[in-house]
């Protein structure tokens, strides 16, 4: 499929990180070495030929489920050679930033076998992002949904092929935060009858926890938690405090990480950090009376992807840390938080693998990442030693 993602500003300096040659270490196309400021690690290729690997998830057999954005939802084999379409999947439109997206499994998966995932729904001229459940049936070395059920969808389609979104996270109290673009039509972002620029809360049938912020439905659509949010590509759970962070893409300049609160407005298109394609300004500034500012945001733009808090499996030293992948530069930027804020950022592999998409915590202890592009590819990250 070809990509059909807008231009962002020039590239940023290099980053920091070194190939180590020598010291030993015997140095692949398909595992190599790199210095960071805290862990030396190994990136190793573990399956490739992938066409815009988007979100993917784990199986209890060692084989991954991963979203091939124009393509299909794939079953990948344990030793990353081959794959499957799975059959079953709700029809989508691919197109540009248009396809299949996010997918995670729930909490309870190894008995349930219930997976959530987001697509964009619609036909060319009429699109729109929804968020979906279905039970993962494996048959032999295949598999396919059943009980397909959208949980949340966005009602107002548009013909735009940009900011389709979209992430969804399962919560610590059982329940979904599912995040949806603006569509490209910034006002969007703080009409509260409109799913677009929202970060939307539901329970796993999809519907509505009686604490959402406008659970009566009379200010706003019930299922909203957060508004005035532009495209988010990554969300995490904080360990420890349980808090959702976000990272959203500003225009040219003023990508985002937030930290939403229910009922929260996070600004777009009023407030933002960064500029129109056009150079003009967006908004009224970057400071207005009742909208949050964000935890750390990046001028010029790095087009932040999928984000992780590590759990310190794979590199003990960057625990607790969280780690956003970029699109536009193409690298790992690791991020050390205190008391709530950003006091440390780190630029890692930067160009090295292409745009980097999602990042997982894998449940090998590595952390892995799949790279968004024509011949994409999954990588695993684990300490050099």
């Amino acid at each position: 499929m070809r990509s059909m993602f807008r231009p962002l500003l020039q590239v940023l300096p290099a980053a920091t990180l070194l190939f180590v040659q020598g010291a030993g270490a015997a140095v692949s196309s398909e595992a190599r070495i790199f210095r960071t400021e805290k862990a030396d690690i190994r990136v190793t290729k573990v399956a490739g030929d992938l066409d815009h690997p988007w979100g993917f998830l784990f199986l209890p057999d060692g084989s991954i489920l991963l979203n091939e954005r124009g393509s299909a939802m794939v079953l990948i084999a344990p030793d990353g050679k081959s794959k499957s379409a799975v059959a079953g999947v709700p029809d989508f439109f691919a197109w540009g930033q248009a396809g299949l997206m996010d997918l995670v499994p729930a909490p309870d998966f190894e008995t349930s076998g219930t997976i959530y995932f987001t697509y964009t729904e619609g036909v060319e001229g009429s699109l729109g992002t929804a968020a979906a459940r279905a039970k993962l049936v494996r048959m032999g070395k295949g598999a396919r949904l059943e009980d397909v059920k959208v949980l949340v969808r966005m009602e107002k389609r548009t013909e735009s092929l940009d900011n389709f979104g979209s992430r969804i996270l399962p919560a610590p109290d059982g329940t979904l935060f599912v995040a949806f673009g603006d569509r490209m039509q910034g006002e969007r972002a703080q009409d509260p009858f409109d799913t677009a620029g929202k970060v939307m809360r539901v329970n796993p049938d999809g519907s509505i926890p009686p604490d959402n912020p406008f659970a009566d439905g009379g200010k706003a659509l019930k299922e909203i938690w957060s508004t005035g949010h532009r495209n988010i590509q990554g969300m995490a759970i904080q360990p420890g405090t349980g808090a959702l962070w976000t990272v959203e893409h500003g225009p040219q300049g003023g990508d985002e990480i937030n930290r939403p609160q229910a009922g929260g407005n996070y600004g777009w298109p009023v407030i933002t950090y960064g500029r129109d394609y056009s150079g003009d300004p967006v908004g009224i500034g970057t400071h207005a009376e009742g909208m949050e500012q964000p935890i750390h945001y990046w001028v010029p733009s790095i087009a932040p992807s999928g984000m992780i808090f590590h759990d310190g499996s794979a590199i003990p030293a960057w625990k607790d840390d969280l780690l956003v992948g970029a699109l536009r530069d193409q690298m790992i930027v690791r991020l050390e938080i205190a008391d709530g804020k950003v006091v440390h950022e780190e630029r890692m592999i930067q160009g090295e693998f292409g745009r980097i998409r999602t990042l997982r915590n894998g449940p090998d202890g590595a952390i892995w990442f799949s790279t968004d592009e024509d011949e994409g590819a999954l990588y695993r990250i684990a300490p050099a030693d």
